[in-house]
């Protein structure tokens, strides 16, 4: 009987190593592909020839901080892939009996926006690898960030953080306050639900969240989420009804529960 229990756990363990490999095969092909139709280079000069592109060094501490801890808190110590945060995402994806969390790394983001389709695959997860491994290797870390933030899409039909910053606060990245930085950190996760402008409130939960992991990440001092609050308050946020910019301007975060 032991020797037919071990014989099935052996048949399936080489199914799976055989599954795992041809997955592998077919996303290594799968990002061949997408690389010849273009290079890592060509990339980076597409996303750096668009009208508002921010070099880094123009972008406030604050919003760098806020991306980075909600984003990909590991990011400066990672080579492009954190398998903590996979193993997390599997973890809730078993749990969840479906993909509801992908694990990626703010380089993946990256590779997936610019190589690869929205599609929550197995191959493409795999090319996606591959791609931010190359994508590593070519590029500084400040040099991804600066392409990430300057690609991604932020709701409202603004993409990149220059057109946002126009967009929602009619100013430079540069010039924008504490409380803006931290607002428009929290958007690219769902840019329909969080654009402040259509859902200042929900806006303004995200942002909580976002406050909460950087007092995580150890970027503020003081541990107290409201004490850090009290004093943000949004300005400037452009918008065409007037009661809707007053209420942005009264509204103050809620932390919402701890989960």
């Amino acid at each position: 009987m032991r020797k037919l229990i071990f014989s099935l756990l052996l048949l399936i363990f080489s199914a799976l190593m055989c599954l795992g490999g041809y997955l592998t095969l077919k996303g290594y092909h799968y990002y061949k592909e997408a690389l010849e139709g273009q290079s890592l280079e060509e990339m980076a000069e597409k996303i750096r020839s668009s009208k508002n592109y921010t070099p880094i060094d123009e972008l406030p501490e604050m919003y760098k901080n806020a991306v980075v801890a909600v984003e990909d808190k590991r990011f400066y110590s990672h080579g492009g892939i954190d398998p903590i945060a996979i193993g997390r995402a599997v973890y809730h994806d078993i749990l969840a009996g479906s993909f509801v969390e992908g694990g990626s790394t703010i380089t993946q983001q990256l590779a997936k926006n610019q190589y690869f389709s929205q599609d929550k695959d197995i191959t493409r997860k795999i090319a996606e690898v591959f791609m931010a491994t190359d994508i590593e290797k070519a590029f500084t870390k400040d040099e991804i960030l600066e392409l990430y933030l300057n690609s991604i899409y932020f709701g409202n039909g603004y993409y990149g953080v220059g057109e946002a910053s126009l967009g929602y606060f009619g100013k430079e990245p540069s010039q924008m306050n504490d409380d803006e930085c931290t607002l428009l950190a929290g958007i690219p996760n769902a840019p329909s639900v969080y654009a402040p402008n259509t859902n200042p409130q929900l806006a303004r939960q995200r942002q909580a969240q976002v406050i909460r992991q950087m007092i995580r990440c150890g970027y503020f001092q003081d541990a107290s989420v409201n004490g850090v609050l009290a004093s943000f308050t949004i300005s400037g946020l452009n918008s065409s009804e007037k009661s809707l910019h007053q209420k942005i301007q009264k509204y103050r975060i809620l932390l919402p529960p701890a989960m």
